[in-house]
Formats: structure tokens, sequence, C-alpha cells
């Protein structure tokens, strides 16, 4: 029989003056916080939609009952890893 484990994420975004470093932390309960960081450059963000905004966004969008064709913006997983966000 397994147990429960807490289990924390957390995603820290620092901008710099060239980019943004992106570093996940992952901590399954007692055991050590392991983390991983990215780099991007501010050519690879230019656009960039983070989460709240893409809540947003989608709001926007159910209100207005149209989603223009192509709207593609970056994004960053749940793996801190920058990747498009389609609608």
């Amino acid at each position: 029989q397994l147990r429960a484990q807490p289990v924390e994420r957390r995603t820290h975004m620092v901008s710099h003056q060239h980019g943004m470093t992106v570093t996940k932390t992952l901590r399954e309960g007692k055991a050590e916080p392991q983390s991983q960081s990215f780099y991007y450059l501010r050519a690879e963000l230019l656009g960039l939609l983070p989460e709240g905004a893409s809540i947003l966004l989608l709001r926007v969008l159910a209100c207005q009952q149209a989603v223009p064709p192509g709207l593609i913006f970056p994004a960053i997983n749940n793996e801190g890893q920058l990747c498009s966000s389609s609608y």
C-alpha cells in the first residue's frame, strides 16, 4: 500500500537584460528538491503569453465567441521549456 506524499512544484522566472531564466523546482515528500534551469533569449520570448494572460485571453475569446485564425503565442510549458500555445 502506497502512502500519499505531498508534491511541491515551483516555477521561478527572472527577467534579465538579454533574456529570461526559468527555474523549475520539484520536491516530493521529504526528499531533497530537484531543480532545472533554462535560459531564453529575449528574441525567443517576443510575444510570450504567461499562464495568467492565457486565462484572460480565453475569457475574452469566449465572450467574443470567435477565435482569429492562426492565433499562436510562445509559452512556457509545465517542464519550463519554451513551446507554442495555439487557440
